[in-house]
Formats: structure tokens, C-alpha cells, sequence
């Protein structure tokens, strides 16, 4: 770089001074191609680095680090299986142990230098350290570690180790830090007592403690959960102050005609449903309204008292569903509910035949209830009136999809009410993330006489036994899913174990434990027709046993299904496995779900198998609400959904399960800020606007608002 051109936060890598040739082509595969991103690559986690001592005078009890030479290794196969490598320092042995990580033995070979650090313990004449944190040594001059410190590990590749990143980001750290300008005005910065930008991130790059570290996190955390907290409120403010939608009428009449349709009361959480959803949509403010429940609690009912409500006010209402199988589930209902009505229900999906009809009743108005799949997104859908949008299993659809149901208005500057629904009960924090633009009514509580499923975990050696009480509940005339992760058998990389596919299952079941009992496959593959047919012959009792894909997760509703069983269950997510065990138990009789699990990969060094706690915690509670919460702490905000469309993803820094009161405050600020300024549209207010839209712009859906 010339020395007369000024460095800034857009200078390439190769121009800055002091970085290493070597380390640019790493730097830049993990994108980071100019000085402003390389200071914003934040480090995954801080640990401290214990000075060197050596082998000689370590003790037992302690945290120790130590360097040498690998003379030996072995694998012990008996359990708990375990990689063991003996490491000599001047004629001195230190003992290492990795438990459960046999793969270890392609990592560390005879006649390696490492670093070690962990905690020695007492082993025979001399120490152990069980599975220690190492560092391979490629230069024998590297220098020993004299003082502990406090050491930043950075996201690498196999181009760049986190430790060439660390020296990279701070050699131009003093370069960079002036250069940063803070987005907040002081006066948040001071009220909350945080760093400001600069400092933050010298804090968290070069911390002389943990505490330094814990304050840069905790500052950069906060913008991070601020800057979504804006986009939201800003969204949902430009929703309520710039859109109207139709107002839609509810009087005694239309009450009594709409609940004399349901054979069944509502239950009072249903009905406080009703009440508030009917509030929202008596009004020209849009409704954005979260309806979530548990399994079987009740919401499509609650749907359905929404869309009549539109279709009496002479307007039409819309049903978007992730799947084909789940639509026309959808679709059965409705009609079955609606029955003898004058209210005309369509339904639209990709592989329908009569699509050119549909349409045209959809565009004519003549359609009142519109049941669909992403099919209803397509331009040339056309409604005539379109008054609510509901989007059923929202969590599989993005913000883009949303909006662009909301878009089938014909008229400029007005948008149907929007209800999303789902059934897997979100925790609040992550509700208060991905949905914090949306009004939130919860149905909590079953149907009466609705029993919750009984759950059992089984591991693979007995699963012979599983399908024994199988045949003896389908011999009693009941019925079953039987659920796999694939359509087809495959080997799993991790094992010698094979992943059971559909096919592979029926074909083994037929021949075997349910011989001659009347089976059959459900699958994606399928075409929709032979989907169909299997799924009204299931329903009739025709077929006994449905062997299936998790195509069956939501919206399946077949009374006489009391058995659900789950091969691989630990292949699953928590909320899916949820899902699934709510296909049982909807009738009169109470449901049972079987997991059966794959052998622990996990023994305790005293030999004993460890449960997997994600499958304890499902046997524990059928409470959804809590599930979630306790999925929550097991897994954090990665484990629940997938957040690639939620604003999620572009957190690097806030860690919503460690986070939660740092959401809650930047929630309040955020909602107090866009109170005094909606748009941000404050001169001083340029640089926090740009850097929003910058970060959530696009996964917020806020193009247009901003």
C-alpha cells in the first residue's frame, strides 16, 4: 500500500502492515478481506493459558501445562474405550487419557511435541491428566508459555489455527480502534454502564482477565440483540401506523353460527383465544397475532372461528401450510366442519389437477376458505378480497414468505390481518427474538377426555421386544405410526450402525413381527394422489400400521392411532419428537410412544451408560411449554429451530440462553426509542439505522420499511 493512502476499516489484508504472507489465504477463506472485518471476527470463547512448568514439578490436584514429546500410544477398546499417549519431558512421563474419543489417534502420533493443559491426577508412580486441551508444537523454538494469561480462540480453518488469527488481529488492533465509531448515543452507554465500541472490542481481543473479556462480550451482545430489537419494532410499528386492514364484524348471530358448526364446546382456553384474536380483527389496525399451543390443544378450531369471521364480512381467508400432507389434512377438516355450508373451501397445491378452476375462484371471490402450500404464494394467486392470512407451522416458512401472503391485498396501503401458528410451544426468550413484532395468544391444555401419551425410551438391544407389544396392541384392533429419519437404509459415518429407512422397514416388518397385518409406507416421495389414498385407507382402518418419514409431524389426525414409534429417536429434534408423539391419543383411547434410541455413544469412566437427556427430558414431561424450556437449556437458541430465517443467524455474539436479560433490556430500549422515533430517521441517527439494516435488514423482511 502506498504510504501516503490512509489506512481505513475497507483496507485489504494483503495492505496492512505486518501480517504474515502465509495467513492472508486463511484470513480470507473465512471471509475476512478487509481490516474492519478482520477486527469484527469475534472469538468463540476465552480460556487461560496455565505457564509452562515442567514434568518434574507438577502437582496433583492442579491445573497444569506442560510440553513434551509423544513417545507412545495405545487404544483401549474394553469400556470406557479411551486413547491413551504417554508424553516425556527430560526423561519424565506425564500420563494422557481422552475418554470416549477414539478418533484421537489420527490427531496424535509418536514423536509429536504438544502443550498440555488440564488437571493432573494422581496415576501410579507419576500424574495423569484426563482429557486434556493440547496444542501441536510444529517449531521447536516456540517459547514456553512463562505467565498465565488469558487467551482469545477464534473461529479457523485448516488454513489459519486460531492462534495465527489472535496474532494477525493483534497486530493491527492499534490500527483499527480509533477508526471504530460508536452507533449508540453516550447516554444509553452510560446508563447501562457498558464500554464503548473501541474499547469493547480491545476488551475482548486483548483481555487482561476474564472480566475484561466478559465486559466486551457483554457490550458487542447487547448491540447485537439492540440492532434486532430495532428492526423489529420498527416493523411493527410501520405495520400498525402505515397499513390498514378490513374490520371485520362479530355479532351474537355470527358467534352462535359459527360455534354451532364445531360438535364440541370450546374449551376456556379456546374460547379466551377466540375472544382476543375476534378483538384484533374487529379492528382496521392489522392483526400479527403468534397462536400457539400444544399438541392437540385446539388451534385449528380457533383458525377456523377467524376465517368464518372473515367470510361472513363477505371478505376471504387464506390457510398456508408447509406441506402437501398437512394441507389437505387441513382441508378434510374444514370441510368435514363445514359441511351443508354455503362457505365454498379450495384447496391449492402444487400437484393439483384442477388448478386453473381454483384459481379462478380465488380471483372471483366465489372461494371463501383457501387451503394451500407455498402454491399460494405464487404472483399469479390472486385473491379478490383477502382479509386473513393464517400461516400454520410458521417456523418452516421466513419472513419473506409471510410478506408475501400479506402482499395478496389487492388494494395499495391495505394488508390482511395475519394470524402464525404453531405447535411446538417456543420459549419465551426465543419467541421474544424471532417473533417480538407479533402479539402472542397461547392455548394451553388438552380437550376434555383427551389423555396425555405415555413415553418410553428403549435402547436397540430390546427393540424386538417393542414390536412384540406392538402386534399385541394392533391384534386388539388399534392402529400405529411407525416413524424413521429416512426413506431409504444408509450407514452412518460415525459407526458401524445403519440408519433404518421406510422401505427397508416395511419390507422387514411384513416378513416378520407384523406379519400379515395390513401395512404401508408414507413418504415425501410419494406422489400426492397415492399419498392421499394411503392416508384415507389409514383413516378407514384398512391399514393398520403406517410406516412413515416425520412427513406425519404435524397435522395427522387419525382417533384409532394409540401406538407411535420412533427408530433413531436420538436422530430427531426434541420438538419433532413432540410433534410426533401427538399423532396418538386423539381418541378415546390413550396414546403410547416408543423411542427406541441407538446404543449410548457416551459410558461414564465407570462403565455405565449415560441417558440421553434430551429422550429423559420427553419422558419426563408431555407438558410442551416446559419441553421447550428445558430443550431450551439443553441446547440453546441453535437446538429449537432452524433460525436461518428468523434473524438468528446473524447473531455472532449473543448467546440467547446465556442472554436473556440483556434481551429484555434491549427489547425495552428498543421499543422506547422507535416510540420517539419510528423511522429513525434522526440525522444523528444515520449511522445505528445503517448498521440494522446492514445486519437484519434483509432477514426482517425490512427492505421496504427502512
Amino acid at each position: 500500500m502506498p504510504a501516503d493512502r490512509p489506512i481505513s476499516l475497507t483496507t485489504k489484508i494483503e495492505d496492512l502492515p505486518g501480517l504474515a504472507t502465509r495467513n492472508i489465504l486463511g484470513l480470507r477463506e473465512l471471509g475476512l478481506a478487509n481490516l474492519g472485518k478482520l477486527i469484527a471476527h469475534i472469538p468463540l470463547r476465552h480460556e487461560r493459558l496455565e505457564a509452562e512448568a515442567p514434568v518434574e514439578e507438577l502437582e496433583a490436584g492442579h491445573i497444569v501445562s506442560a510440553r513434551g514429546e509423544i513417545s507412545a500410544t495405545r487404544v483401549v477398546l474394553r469400556r470406557p474405550q479411551r486413547f491413551e499417549a504417554a508424553m516425556m519431558d527430560n526423561g519424565r512421563r506425564l500420563d494422557l487419557v481422552w475418554f470416549n474419543a477414539l478418533y484421537m489417534r489420527d490427531k496424535i502420533k509418536p514423536g509429536m511435541r504438544l502443550r498440555v493443559q488440564g488437571k493432573a491426577t494422581r496415576y501410579g508412580p507419576g500424574l495423569q491428566i484426563a482429557n486434556p486441551k493440547f496444542e501441536i508444537l510444529h517449531d521447536e523454538a516456540e517459547p514456553a508459555q512463562a505467565q498465565s494469561r488469558i487467551r482469545p480462540v477464534y473461529p479457523a480453518n485448516e488454513r489459519i489455527k486460531s492462534q495465527a488469527i489472535e496474532q494477525a488481529i493483534g497486530g493491527v488492533l492499534d490500527l483499527a480502534l480509533p477508526l471504530l465509531k460508536d452507533h449508540l448515543p453516550k447516554s444509553l452507554v452510560d446508563k447501562h454502564e457498558l464500554p464503548s465500541l473501541p474499547r469493547a472490542y480491545e476488551l475482548i481481543h486483548r483481555p487482561q482477565n476474564e472480566g475484561d473479556a466478559e465486559a466486551g462480550r457483554r457490550r458487542l451482545a447487547y448491540d447485537e440483540l439492540l440492532l434486532l430489537q430495532l428492526g423489529v419494532q420498527m416493523k411493527r410499528a410501520h405495520l400498525r401506523e402505515k397499513l390498514r386492514s378490513p374490520a371485520l364484524a362479530l355479532t351474537d348471530a355470527i358467534d352462535k353460527r359459527i360455534r354451532a358448526r364445531f360438535p364440541f364446546t370450546l374449551t376456556a382456553s379456546q374460547n379466551r383465544a377466540v375472544s382476543e384474536i375476534a378483538r384484533d380483527l374487529s379492528l382496521s389496525t392489522p392483526t400479527n397475532r403468534l397462536l400457539q399451543g400444544d399438541v392437540g390443544s385446539g388451534k385449528t378450531a380457533v383458525a377456523l372461528y377467524a376465517m368464518l369471521m372473515a367470510v361472513a364480512s363477505g371478505h376471504q381467508a387464506a390457510l398456508m401450510a408447509p406441506t402437501e400432507l398437512l394441507a389437505e389434512q387441513h382441508d378434510a377438516t374444514i370441510r368435514e366442519l363445514l359441511r351443508d355450508s354455503k362457505v365454498d373451501v379450495r384447496l391449492l397445491t402444487g400437484s393439483r389437477t384442477d388448478r386453473d378452476a381454483t384459481l379462478a375462484d380465488i380471483a372471483s371471490g366465489r372461494a371463501g376458505i383457501v387451503i394451500g402450500t407455498h402454491a399460494l404464494l405464487q404472483e399469479h394467486v390472486r385473491f379478490k378480497s383477502l382479509a386473513l392470512a393464517i400461516i400454520d407451522e410458521q417456523h418452516r416458512f421466513g419472513v419473506h414468505q409471510r410478506a408475501a401472503l400479506r402482499a395478496k391485498a389487492q388494494d395499495a396501503g391495505t394488508t390482511p390481518h395475519v394470524i402464525v401458528m404453531t405447535a411446538t410451544p417456543i420459549p419465551r426468550t426465543l419467541a421474544l427474538t424471532m417473533f417480538g413484532d407479533l402479539d402472542v395468544t397461547v392455548i394451553k391444555g388438552l380437550p376434555p377426555g383427551r389423555a396425555a401419551v405415555k413415553t418410553r425410551s428403549v435402547p436397540r438391544p430390546k427393540r424386538a421386544e417393542v414390536y412384540s407389544f406392538l402386534r399385541q396392541r394392533l391384534d386388539k384392533g388399534e392402529q400405529a405410526f411407525v416413524v424413521v429419519p429416512a426413506i431409504d437404509s444408509r450407514e452412518q459415518t460415525d459407526s458401524a450402525a445403519t440408519v433404518t429407512g421406510v422401505r427397508a422397514l416395511v419390507k422387514e416388518l411384513e416378513g416378520g413381527a407384523l406379519q400379515s397385518v395390513p401395512i404401508a409406507p408414507l413418504h415425501g416421495r410419494m406422489k400426492s394422489a397415492a399419498r392421499a389414498e394411503t392416508m384415507h385407507r389409514f383413516r378407514a382402518g384398512e391399514i393398520r400400521c403406517l410406516v412413515a418419514t416425520t412427513i406425519v409431524e404435524v397435522g395427522v389426525d387419525v382417533p384409532a392411532a394409540t401406538v407411535m414409534i420412533v427408530e433413531h429417536a436420538d436422530h430427531f429434534g426434541l420438538a419433532q419428537l413432540h410433534q410426533l408423539r401427538g399423532r396418538v391419543g386423539r381418541g378415546k383411547n390413550p396414546g403410547v410412544c416408543i423411542l427406541i434410541a441407538d446404543e449410548p455413544l457416551l459410558v461414564s469412566p465407570t462403565d455405565s451408560p449415560l441417558p440421553n437427556p434430551r429422550l429423559e427430558l420427553l419422558v419426563q414431561t408431555t407438558d410442551g411449554f416446559k419441553l421447550a424450556e428445558g430443550d431450551w437449556q439443553l441446547r440453546g437458541s441453535g437446538g429449537f429451530f432452524d433460525t436461518r430465517q428468523s434473524g438468528l443467524s446473524s447473531l455472532r455474539v449473543a448467546d440467547l440462553s446465556r442472554d436473556r436479560e440483556l434481551l429484555e433490556l434491549a427489547r425495552r430500549d428498543a421499543r422506547e426509542w422507535i416510540e420517539r422515533s419510528p423511522s429513525l430517521s434522526l440525522p444523528e441517527e444515520a449511522l445505528v439505522l445503517r448498521r440494522m439494516m446492514k445486519t437484519f435488514g434483509t432477514e426482517l423482511g425490512l427492505v421496504a420499511v427502512g
